[in-house]
């Protein structure tokens, strides 16, 4: 998908609130490799890895909403 990249791209250099979600979700992303990575989780990391699983969940939602925005602004200004 070129054009998803394309927007991706744009949307990172040009939307503070895109870069900060992409940013969080990253880390989330992270936290949850750590946390998977380890043979035992104790119930508080159990609990730990289900909330990193929904905020991270919530992050790309949000990241999906503002492509869709974009997508739909940007294709409603193109010359017809």
């Amino acid at each position: 998908m070129p054009d998803r990249e394309a927007l991706i791209e744009r949307l990172l250099a040009e939307n503070e609130e895109f870069r900060k979600l992409r940013h969080e979700h990253q880390g989330y992303e992270k936290e949850l490799d750590e946390l998977q990575a380890r043979p035992f989780l104790s119930a508080d990391q159990q609990w730990r890895v289900s909330e990193v699983k929904k905020l991270k969940l919530m992050a790309k939602d949000h990241m999906e909403a503002i492509m869709r925005q974009a997508s739909h602004t940007h294709s409603s200004k193109a010359p017809a």
